[in-house]
């Protein structure tokens, strides 16, 4: 980690790096990534009058605001590399043209009841598209809808352990918008390295709490990373 990068907030957990603050700040003082895994706060609340359009409608838990999404949102800085952006096709306009689409189907959710059948990613990892449902199924329903949520749009860890599926090589995983720490649970989980990016100070706090709980229950039949490590938090 550069000098730089160091005066931010952050936490050091196992192979994950956690920094809480500005993407656009941060990003520049990292080194290279290998990927880009995120559900970014896409401005549908911009979009609807800040009605803030990304909430699921019947959950009294996450209450939060969202930061940025308030805002229209650039998906430029983070597609220059490979990427899954959920939430894509709310800034298609902005992207370009892919075949590789992400679809999570959620009409099996137990949670699920906010407006959408299913969740989109953009991707440029130039495959067909793929559909995701089985986390709700069988075994891999009983511990994880057991887990309350924490974040408007929380993502199952399952269906992001599935999306880095997608990117085998990729041993560096960047999420620029980590909310709740998803994408870095699912990193833990499978022994990638990820550096997350939180500007909400609460949601940073939440995710280096899921973060941590993940080294401590680590998949049977995944090879554990290091044990986790912090580091003080530069304030």
């Amino acid at each position: 980690m550069s000098e730089q990068a160091k005066s931010f907030r952050h936490e050091v957990i196992g192979d994950c790096v956690l920094f809480c603050g500005d993407s656009l700040d941060i990003m520049p003082t990292l080194g290279k990534v290998d990927a880009v895994v995120t559900d970014p706060p896409y401005g549908i609340g911009y979009s609807h009058g800040g009605g803030g359009g990304k909430l699921a409608k019947s959950t009294t838990l996450a209450k939060m605001p969202i930061h940025g999404d308030d805002k229209p949102f650039n998906p430029t800085p983070w597609i220059s590399q490979p990427s899954i952006l959920w939430g894509g096709n709310h800034f298609a306009d902005s992207l370009p043209a892919t075949q590789s689409w992400l679809t999570w189907d959620k009409r099996c959710a137990d949670y699920s009841n906010d407006q959408a059948d299913c969740e989109l990613a953009w991707t440029n990892l130039g495959f067909p598209c793929r559909m995701f449902r089985h986390v709700w199924n069988g075994m891999l329903r009983g511990p994880e809808s057991k887990t309350p949520r924490v974040h408007p749009t929380q993502k199952p860890v399952a269906l992001m352990e599935w999306c880095l599926g997608f990117l085998p090589d990729a041993e560096t995983i960047l999420d620029p918008f980590l909310g709740s720490g998803t994408t870095l649970v699912a990193c833990a989980k499978l022994g990638r390295r990820g550096i997350g990016i939180e500007l909400d100070p609460d949601y940073f706090e939440i995710a280096c709490k899921r973060v941590e709980e993940a080294y401590r229950q680590p998949d049977l039949f995944i090879e554990p990373p290091k044990k986790p490590e912090q580091e003080a938090m530069d304030l």
